[in-house]
């Protein structure tokens, strides 16, 4: 039976980057991917935003990950010639309740050591923006856009070059602990082999996976829900030059319908938010009302009949009290040494990608 060091299960754009950092140590690597392609799921279908790091509770891996992320992954851009400007953000406050919540937001954000943020009032709102109708806000200057499907285009080449086995439509169907190692049950034709150290990266789907491999999900906290967002395009020259967001909802449940631009000038809005029981990517229409009368909270001037249908989105949430942490952990306190969870990997996963692979590597050497 074949026999590889480090099996990554998922290529999604984590999947990836932990492929590329590894193969730095580790000459056979494998990742299997159940679909076609890689990065077809949650890191294809967001708003490409590399954010800065000011949402996240201090100390948390949300908020390290992400501060040393986003300067990972400007440096790699610039390195590797991958498409991204850093446009800049503004939270607005659009009315006196929400003035404390974006006071807070810096106190984190400086707290984390975000750099270079800023609170501005309205005249300097106006300035920036003549169209956001902010009464005070937060500027974040290294918030930007990016490419995903060209980082990950890239994570995939340098993986591949390095000696990484991809093998898509590849879906684990079993893992099972044997002497020292995890036996891989996978794809149509059941293929077997071993694996030394098994890296569960499989987003939407990593609470199944981490199950397969014999843990029990609801009590260890792992049970992932699923929440869609759905986003609306705007047709048309965009009104505003820089990535405009409402104050966040309680706990971070999400950032609210939030108005980003893409790398062309286009203007789309969203996501929101909804939880669902199944994978379903079709866009309500039905929303467009409601996503009109959001949009119009930060933005001024816009016509209705301009919003159209975009995309939809799925995060994989984990549930509970507070702001959720991402999960990534080595399981030997659970009877599986050598298997390492990634779970509740949402946002800021793209941005955080580079300095995730980075902190897996160092799991591993523990």
């Amino acid at each position: 039976m074949e026999k590889v060091q480090v099996t990554i299960i998922g290529a999604g754009v984590i999947g990836l980057a932990l492929a590329r950092e590894l193969s730095r140590d580790v000459s056979d690597i494998i990742v299997l991917e159940k679909n076609e392609h890689f990065g077809r799921e949650t890191s294809s279908r967001n708003s490409e935003v590399i954010h800065s790091g000011i949402y996240y509770p201090k100390g948390s891996l949300k908020a390290r990950l992400c501060v040393e992320g986003a300067r990972l992954l400007y440096d790699y851009c610039q390195t590797h010639h991958i498409p991204h400007q850093r446009l800049g953000k503004l939270i607005v406050a659009t009315t006196e309740t929400e003035i404390g919540s974006v006071q807070a937001l810096y106190a984190k954000g400086r707290d984390n050591g975000v750099e270079n943020l800023a609170i501005v009032d309205a005249g300097q709102i106006r300035a920036r923006e003549p169209h956001v109708p902010g009464l005070t806000g937060l500027w974040s200057p290294d918030t930007g856009i990016i490419n995903s499907h060209a980082l990950m285009e890239s994570y995939y080449r340098e993986a591949n070059q390095a000696g990484v086995l991809f093998a898509f439509n590849s879906e684990a169907k079993s893992i099972t602990r044997q002497g020292d190692d995890y036996e891989i049950i996978s794809g149509a034709d059941e293929y077997r082999f071993r694996s030394r150290v098994v890296i569960n990266s499989a987003g939407l789907y990593s609470d199944h996976v981490a199950e397969l491999a014999g843990l029990d999900v609801d009590a260890l906290g792992y049970r992932l829900h699923y929440c869609k967002g759905d986003y609306f395009s705007y047709s048309g020259a965009a009104p505003v030059s820089r990535l405009i967001y409402p104050v966040p909802h309680d706990n971070l449940t999400g950032l609210g319908v939030h108005a980003t631009l893409d790398l062309g000038g286009r203007l789309r809005f969203g996501p929101d938010t909804e939880y669902v029981d199944r994978l379903d990517y079709t866009v309500d229409e039905r929303k467009k009302e409601t996503f009109y009368r959001s949009a119009c909270k930060i933005i001024t001037g816009l016509e209705e009949g301009r919003l159209m249908p975009d995309m939809a989105g799925i995060r994989p949430k984990l549930k509970g009290t507070g702001v959720m942490d991402f999960v990534i952990q080595e399981e030997t306190r659970n009877g599986l040494p050598n298997f390492i969870n990634l779970i509740g990997m949402e946002s800021p996963g793209l941005t955080a990608s580079l300095a995730i692979a980075r902190h897996v590597r160092k799991v591993m050497k523990e």
